[in-house]
């Protein structure tokens, strides 16, 4: 911020201060000291108002919140550049002083943020590394790690995925055996760590809006094994040489999908986060699909990752071992 805008900042807030002791110091010298039986002369839909001055407590209680307010803005930044008269915050690392990430002292909410991550560090940071050490299939057998990492599904990852990983419209369904980029538990760590990002183009200008439909009715009845709606005007015939000509080349002949392109398996209901009617494959022809998963890499770290991925490993692999599901721990409760 220029010394200008920070002088600006500053003169307005303190003269906003200023201004409001004034008017109520100013308001509080004119007002009577003795309880009266007068009104202030107006009335508002039948109702007047005593001319009586304002309570002590009420008087001390505005006095109170300007007081808080000067303080907190010498403790804290509110006032231009300056930074608060706290010392501010230098965590210990290797037995050394290390200094916020911009280099600056003083309290703001991102050194705050960077305190509160370097005490977790400290404390949960071994704790991780020893769980990435281990391969994922161990680490979705242990419940203590499957506790941290339903905790951090619910914080990072139900807001689309939903709480029970079901998914929802848009978002797959992280709990079943359908996957677009693989199950194994590194695709699923790769998934997670660097995200993922659709290529599923639209269709509608290169074969028509017949030949979504064909395609469309193909799907449905020949690959998802499904009877038409009635009245559909789809040539299924036509509609399998237009998959064969633009849709193989990502979702197979047999339409069985590609996750090294994250084409999902056409054949199986968990396929279609975008619908499974007949109008919405169709739709999902005519635009194509965008959507994308953010990487998790710069926020949470490979180690948390690692943990995550055996999580969500977990919900739909069985223990080879017992054959049971491995899935024992739900997210805790928001």
């Amino acid at each position: 911020m220029s010394t200008f805008w920070s002088l600006y900042v500053s003169v307005l807030s303190l003269g906003t201060l200023f201004a409001i002791t004034w008017l109520l110091l100013s308001t509080r010298k004119g007002q009577r000291s003795e309880q009266t039986e007068e009104t202030v002369g107006h009335s508002f839909d039948g109702i007047e108002e005593y001319d009586n001055p304002l309570p002590k407590w009420w008087f001390m209680l505005f006095i109170a919140t300007l007081v808080f307010a000067l303080g907190y803005l010498a403790l804290y930044p509110g006032l231009g550049n300056w930074q608060g008269l706290l010392p501010g915050y230098n965590y210990l690392d290797n037995d050394r002083q290390t200094p916020f990430a911009n280099g600056k002292t003083g309290w703001t909410s991102v050194h705050e943020w960077e305190k509160e991550m370097a005490s977790s560090q400290a404390k949960f940071g071994p704790l991780f590394a020893r769980y990435a050490a281990m391969p994922i299939e161990d680490v979705a057998r242990d419940p203590e790690a499957l506790k941290m990492g339903a905790r951090l599904f619910a914080s990072n990852c139900s807001v689309c995925h939903g709480s029970d990983a079901k998914g929802a419209y848009g978002f797959p369904n992280l709990a079943d055996a359908d996957w677009r980029w693989g199950g194994t538990p590194d695709a699923i760590k790769a998934s997670i760590l660097k995200g993922r990002q659709a290529v599923m183009p639209g269709w509608a200008a290169v074969i028509g809006e017949q030949g979504v439909a064909d395609v469309a009715g193909f799907v449905l009845s020949n690959l998802d094994g499904r009877t038409l709606p009635e009245g559909t005007k789809a040539d299924v015939a036509n509609g399998a040489k237009l998959f064969a000509a633009t849709c193989t080349a990502c979702h197979g002949p047999a339409g069985k999908g590609n996750p090294a392109m994250g084409a999902p398996d056409l054949t199986h209901p968990g396929a279609f986060i975008y619908g499974s009617s007949f109008a919405q494959l169709q739709q999902t022809i005519r635009h194509g699909r965008q959507g994308q998963m953010p990487a998790q890499e710069q926020l949470q770290g490979n180690d948390k990752v690692h943990v995550l991925a055996a999580y969500v490993y977990s919900l739909s692999h069985g223990d080879e071992k017992t054959g049971e599901h491995v899935r024992s721990v739900e997210a805790p409760a928001q």
